[in-house]
């Protein structure tokens, strides 16, 4: 059974589609109520797992569990999820209203209860007065919603999410977010989310399944991932990062000692420094908006490194430019903020880097 206080439960799940394994020994456990984003770059498996949820693919290996009870092999319509795809899946042919209450009468909801819910839903996602029109005379947000509205009108067990912002301009995406979130802690339900996009999994989730060719990286809330990334790839596919090559020297309660190559020696907090011991090979991570660029006026705090770099490239951004930097030979880029001016190509500057700005992994190549 599963524990108390789980939604779904994973189990070692497998899913091979010939002699192809798209999902490799899967354990996963979805509190009650969380919203959890399966988080990873194209072919890594997270649509397939999602699928394999929802029912619409079964695994090869292993077990689904929704609220204790099995559904391993049970269909689709007798998991009670609510789903919102892609391209939202709205009957074009339908109006509005039937479009919502379209799972309502599938169920053998009684007529009389059809109109009160599908009432409610909308008015939930902000859309009370479109009961009569078609999708075609919806914007894509509108559609979006009211792809939502169906999905949590029959009060499901679970709510998938298959990348349903990715069709929306940047502006309604970034919005559509903020409101999605919204409506999820207003109702509390559960919420598995599946992107490619990193803002997105960091904006709203309370946890975020890291996936790579079929693989779980690292599972954790949205600032230990960030900040204490598990590996090399996870450091790459969150955020801009700096890897630089390094070897531990010591260890303590408190930090973690390291001897960077090309900038010297490092202490960084015990807590994101893995488990790597002295005489190991590892790779310091360094994000973008962590590595300061300084002029010869800015003064330099006694526990950073100040290294002489020069700047190779600007890539402006408005409030904030990402600089690529030459320190040593090495390639990094920075983010910062634009003060009066930004960086200019070609300019001297100080790289600067603080321990307690860093983690640690493992050297790519080891375990």
């Amino acid at each position: 059974m599963t524990r108390l206080g789980n939604a779904v439960s994973l189990k070692g799940i497998v899913k091979r589609f010939g002699g192809v394994t798209a999902v490799h020994r899967f354990d996963l456990d979805v509190e009650e109520g969380g919203f959890i984003t399966l988080l990873g770059p194209s072919g890594c498996g997270k649509t397939t797992t999602l699928r394999m949820i929802a029912g619409l693919l079964d695994p090869s290996e292993g077990e689904i569990e929704i609220k204790g009870r099995s559904v391993t092999r049970v269909p689709i319509y007798k998991r009670n999820l609510g789903i919102v795809f892609q391209n939202y899946a709205l009957f074009p042919h339908k109006t509005i209203f039937d479009n919502v209450a379209f799972g309502l009468k599938y169920r053998d909801v009684p007529r009389g209860e059809i109109a009160g819910r599908v009432k409610a839903a909308l008015d939930l996602v902000q859309l009370p007065d479109v009961g009569e029109r078609h999708p075609r005379q919806l914007s894509g947000g509108q559609q979006q919603r009211i792809a939502l509205a169906r999905a949590i009108v029959v009060e499901p067990d679970v709510l998938l999410l298959d990348e349903p912002l990715s069709a929306l301009d940047a502006n309604l995406r970034e919005d559509m977010r903020v409101e999605l979130k919204r409506i999820q802690s207003q109702l509390g339900i559960t919420t598995i989310f599946v992107t490619h996009d990193q803002a997105e999994a960091l904006a709203m989730s309370d946890r975020i399944v890291v996936m790579s060719a079929g693989h779980i990286e690292q599972i954790g809330a949205p600032e230990d991932v960030y900040t204490a990334p598990s590996s090399a790839f996870v450091a790459r596919f969150l955020g801009n990062s700096n890897l630089l090559p390094c070897k531990v020297v010591a260890r303590n309660g408190a930090r973690v000692d390291v001897e960077v190559q090309g900038f010297g020696m490092l202490g960084i907090p015990a807590a994101r420094g893995g488990d790597m011991q002295p005489g190991a090979d590892a790779m310091v991570v360094l994000r973008a908006e962590r590595l300061d660029l300084a002029g010869d006026e800015k003064q330099i705090a006694e526990d950073a490194l100040a290294l002489p770099g020069k700047v190779t490239a600007v890539d402006y951004q408005g409030q904030a430019a990402r600089y690529f930097v030459t320190v040593n030979g090495l390639n990094l880029q920075a983010l910062n903020p634009i003060g009066e001016r930004p960086h200019r190509r070609g300019e001297k500057v100080s790289a600067v880097v603080r321990g307690r700005d860093c983690a640690l992994v493992a050297a790519e190549g080891r375990p």
